[in-house]
């Protein structure tokens, strides 16, 4: 199995190296790894498409190396697909993201971002993150990590990936809880409430400077959720695919005239 290991904190982080050392132990896997120069976090599906993107060949400390590019965790994917490293890869792995990703929260996130543009070239993928050690349940990273319960996961998940259930155009976001997990579920994204508030931090020469994003955002309880599912300190996997069309929407729209707003609106008075 041909595997890209990529992430949106940069090559360097903890998380992404946990996983990396896993995955080389991992029985029949050849891996490759493309990530951001650094941080990307937040970036959701960002591409690079006005600039040319650096790329350096970087060693790890075991000897092995990987590419650091100044581009997005969705161009990490287009250079593995584009022919950086030697073949395509079979499998997209990204993560371990310092940090949840549940409900809303994916919308927003490099990580998840990194294992859609799989699913958007055809590729399977996994999506992996891990709450910070206290028990956060926010998108934002924490101060403290242990990844090595999320790396053996995902190495296993990995081995056995041929005979996991995932239908063609679907990826697994994986969300493990920051203490010894009490078993794995498969479940849906729950609903994030944010506490998002305009706040003015600072006045300079007649420009404005403003915190927009709240603290300590909430969830809905609800059971068979990702959130309920690390509340209960369990890994939280969720399918997740890339048809957003609202197939009711569709139904319910088409009974309405389209055409006649082609036409002026003085024409449908008369």
């Amino acid at each position: 199995m041909k595997v890209l290991l990529t992430n949106d904190d940069g090559i360097q982080a903890q998380g992404l190296n946990t996983l990396r050392r896993a995955l080389l132990e991992a029985p029949g896997v050849e891996l490759s790894v493309i990530a951001p120069d650094s941080n990307r976090s937040a970036t959701a599906r960002s591409i690079t498409t006005h600039s040319p993107l650096w790329v350096e060949e970087i060693e790890f400390e075991d000897g092995s190396s990987g590419f650091a590019t100044d581009g997005t965790p969705v161009d990490c994917v287009r250079f593995a697909a584009l022919g950086l490293v030697e073949s395509e890869p079979g499998l997209i792995v990204s993560g371990i993201n310092h940090g949840t990703n549940l409900g809303d929260d994916i919308t927003y996130s490099g990580t998840v971002a990194a294992a859609l543009e799989g699913v958007v070239l055809g590729i399977p993928a996994i999506a992996i993150s891990q709450q910070a050690i206290g028990g956060e349940m926010d998108f934002r990273a924490g101060r403290r990590y242990d990844f090595t319960d999320a790396a053996a996961f995902v190495a296993r998940l990995v081995e056995e990936i041929e005979r996991v259930p995932m239908p063609a155009g679907t990826l697994l976001n994986v969300n493990v809880p920051w203490k010894k997990p009490t078993g794995a579920r498969a479940c849906r994204l729950g609903k994030r409430i944010y506490h998002d508030r305009l706040e003015l931090t600072e006045e300079e020469g007649g420009r404005q400077r403003y915190w927009i994003y709240g603290k300590d955002a909430g969830f809905h309880e609800e059971e068979g959720t990702d959130f309920a599912a690390m509340s209960e300190c369990a890994i939280a996997v969720t399918p997740l695919h890339f048809d957003l069309t609202d197939t009711a929407g569709v139904e319910a729209l088409s009974e309405f005239d389209l055409d006649r707003l082609l036409r002026p609106a003085a024409q449908e008075v008369e």
